[in-house]
């Protein structure tokens, strides 16, 4: 008859239940980094790629659409190209950097051929005081990312790149740490199940 003495093997139990929160570890750590991936993507990566402007949302006069800390992605277009209900930004007076992005709600054509709009933002009773030339819009919204705008303002000029790099750099490493700790411990379960 046989007797084991000292520590008893661990149960199947304990040994599935430790497995089954592994993998939610992992699979929540993955679902992260694939969300800060995507993060990047849509507001470092693509603005840059495409020539497109990433601005922040101040105020709250887009609402509910559109509120204030949203990051607001434009691109350039041409003004034959804008139509009624089109989201653009304007550039308030030339030489001034203070822009505003507001819905078009009105065109109009003089005689010449130019164009001018009138905006207003969804949540403003009255449109914007001032018909806007098409010299002046930057461009029309592409997309948007709700919250954001708060940490691009938060973060500006060159600590935006730093910030971007570093926080880069500590996502792959821990992405490195948790798959090398991963095959880690399926070398090591491998190694437990061929012991006799």
């Amino acid at each position: 008859m046989r007797m084991h003495f000292g520590r008893s093997a661990p149960s199947a139990t304990r040994t599935a239940g430790s497995g089954i929160w592994h993998w939610i570890g992992q699979g929540v750590s993955a679902g992260l980094l694939l969300l800060v991936l995507g993060l990047a993507l849509l507001v470092i990566v693509l603005p840059r790629l495409t020539g497109a402007i990433p601005l922040t949302v101040l105020t709250s006069s887009m609402e509910p659409g559109l509120p204030a800390g949203t990051l607001v992605v434009i691109r350039a277009v041409a003004a034959d190209d804008l139509a009624l209900g089109d989201i653009v930004t304007y550039q308030v007076r030339s030489g001034d950097p203070t822009v505003i992005t507001h819905r078009i709600v009105g065109l109009t054509l003089a005689a010449n051929g130019d164009r001018s709009f009138v905006l207003k933002g969804d949540n403003n009773s009255l449109a914007d005081p001032d018909a806007v030339s098409a010299a002046q819009v930057r461009g029309r919204l592409w997309y948007s990312v709700p919250l954001i705008g708060l940490v691009n303002n938060a973060i500006s000029g060159q600590a935006k790149g730093w910030v971007t790099a570093g926080g880069a750099a500590l996502l792959f490493g821990y992405a490195g740490f948790m798959i090398v700790g991963g095959i880690g411990d399926a070398r090591s379960r491998r190694a437990a199940v061929q012991r006799p």
